[in-house]
């Protein structure tokens, strides 16, 4: 079987909206599953400048699969270990979580795999 790997990744700024409000980062940061493919996310990396704890959360279809939360001027890295299969047409996002008036800046990166 042959598997294709795709990543979401950069580097953003970011306003907090709150911690329950999450709110999409950026357009660049969204993937749909092509026709005849599944795809699973694998990992997440991710890194957070504020001086305040943010939590980026992976978005299925509008809502949330699984959060990431990253301590303030910390990193994370997050090997997947429950996969779940990703159908055609499946829209995935990043979308972050921050207090209300904490800016800064959010390194991510997810890596997904097409099978």
């Amino acid at each position: 079987m042959h598997s294709t790997p795709r990543f979401l990744q950069g580097v953003f700024s970011f306003e907090g909206k709150g911690l329950e409000r999450p709110a999409p980062i950026d357009p660049a940061l969204s993937y749909v599953v092509p026709n005849g493919i599944t795809a699973q996310a694998v990992y997440f990396r991710g890194g957070n400048a504020a001086a305040e704890l943010v939590s980026v959360v992976l978005m299925r279809d509008g809502s949330p699969m699984r959060y990431f939360p990253i301590g303030a001027k910390s990193d994370v890295h997050v090997p997947l270990r429950v996969v779940e299969d990703l159908a055609a047409g499946t829209t995935v996002e990043l979308w972050l979580a921050a207090p209300v008036g904490v800016s800064g800046a959010v390194v991510v990166d997810l890596g997904l795999v097409e099978i």
